[in-house]
């Protein structure tokens, strides 16, 4: 098979990744509930994958690590603490539903910044309005889930940082691909993330950077931490606040292990194999009058296509049956779609891991050429 579904999960993971499930799931338990050797390991192997993730973002305190199930949850970590009935909420135009559906949750309509697809000059002078006209959060997706195209986050960030506004980071398509230092900019509250995509960890994991003070004071949910057990409140610091429950100790050692992947093979150089192979890809497709591909040079390795007068379900379909794993259809982002102009057909994704080599690029979209023909 020739995998190229990684915006939605990375399947080929190192095989340190492996081992380390592996490891945890027979020797660590107990995380923070016991002091014998198997509830030492856990928390072990906790802390380590809290360290390196705060390292490898520029988190001065481990603690501001708070593991959650996917970036879906950490997401609605976020904007619970952050959002009120009344908060005057700024989005972009390529948001997934796991920032829309939450807000909507709350009755919340946000202001867009509707811009053409890829101008991120356009979508830097909306900020600035949206700004002048009272904006008290700002919720960006880094990258698109569905173009690959990255958002003009720093541009913008420097923007909130003079103002005071705080900014929500949907990292789910740019962690571990593009460099993430959160001490560049003060507004940033929260940084949002799954383990299982370009962290190259498990399913089941995420990341939540709780940068913002106030996230710990309005936890989402409440339970068990094994600390402060004689307390009915729930602790009200970091990271127990929002971490009830017992944590997934076997994912998150494998999570630690795809972080130090990351680490020891550079986002940089992962970032240009990336777009590398995706650059390689649309040029293979260059010649089919009947294929309308949306990539941007300078985004990441995403993309999205359609094959005029075919449904994308229908080409994934046929795809699939000659062993292409690809992803059709809005993929959570309608809004995305609509910046596009694809709301109404969807697109065929194709996206590209740090396994991904360039025969099976090649060799894909000489299937996709072949499957376009016969359609």
């Amino acid at each position: 098979m020739i995998y190229l579904d990684n915006a939605a999960t990375t399947l080929h993971k190192p095989r340190a990744v492996h081992e380390a499930v592996r490891r945890a799931m027979h020797a660590a338990a107990g995380y923070a509930r016991g002091g014998h050797a198997a509830a030492m390991r856990a928390g072990e192997a906790v802390y380590a994958c809290r360290a390196q993730a705060a390292a490898l973002f520029g988190v001065r305190d481990p603690a501001r690590v708070v593991f959650t199930m996917n970036a879906t949850h950490a997401l609605n970590l976020a904007i619970h603490a952050l959002v009120q009935a009344d908060t005057r909420v700024v989005v972009s135009g390529y948001e997934h539903n796991a920032v829309m559906r939450p807000l909507a949750l709350r009755g919340i309509d946000p202001v867009v910044l509707d811009t053409p697809l890829w101008d991120g000059a356009a979508m830097f002078a909306r900020a600035k309005q949206a700004l002048a006209d009272g904006a008290e959060l700002f919720i960006l997706n880094h990258v698109s889930n569905v173009f690959g195209f990255a958002l003009p986050v720093d541009e913008i960030a420097d923007l909130l940082d003079e103002a005071g506004v705080p900014l929500i980071l949907d990292a789910s398509q740019s962690a571990g691909v593009i460099p993430i230092d959160v001490r560049r900019h003060p507004c940033l509250a929260a940084v949002c993330m799954p383990g299982h995509k370009g962290l190259y960890g498990p399913q089941g994991t995420g990341l939540l950077l709780a940068l913002d003070d106030r996230l710990a004071q309005h936890p989402l949910l409440a339970g068990g931490t094994g600390s402060r057990s004689e307390d009915m409140r729930q602790p009200d610091f970091l990271p127990d606040a929002l971490e009830s429950g017992t944590p997934n100790v076997p994912g998150i050692a494998g999570l630690a292990a795809g972080i130090a992947f990351v680490q020891a093979t550079g986002e940089e150089a992962i970032l240009m194999h990336e777009r590398r192979l995706a650059r390689l890809f649309v040029r293979a497709l260059a010649e089919e009058p009947r294929i309308a591909c949306f990539f941007h040079p300078t985004g990441t390795g995403v993309l999205s296509l359609r094959v005029r007068g075919v449904r994308a379900e229908t080409v994934a379909e046929a795809l699939a049956r000659q062993g292409v794993a690809v992803r059709a259809g809005l993929h959570c982002a309608p809004l995305a779609h609509r910046t596009a102009g694809t709301e109404q057909t969807g697109t065929v994704r194709f996206s590209f891991s740090a396994f991904s080599t360039a025969e099976e690029t090649a060799h894909a979209a000489e299937i996709l050429r072949a499957v376009v023909k016969n359609l």
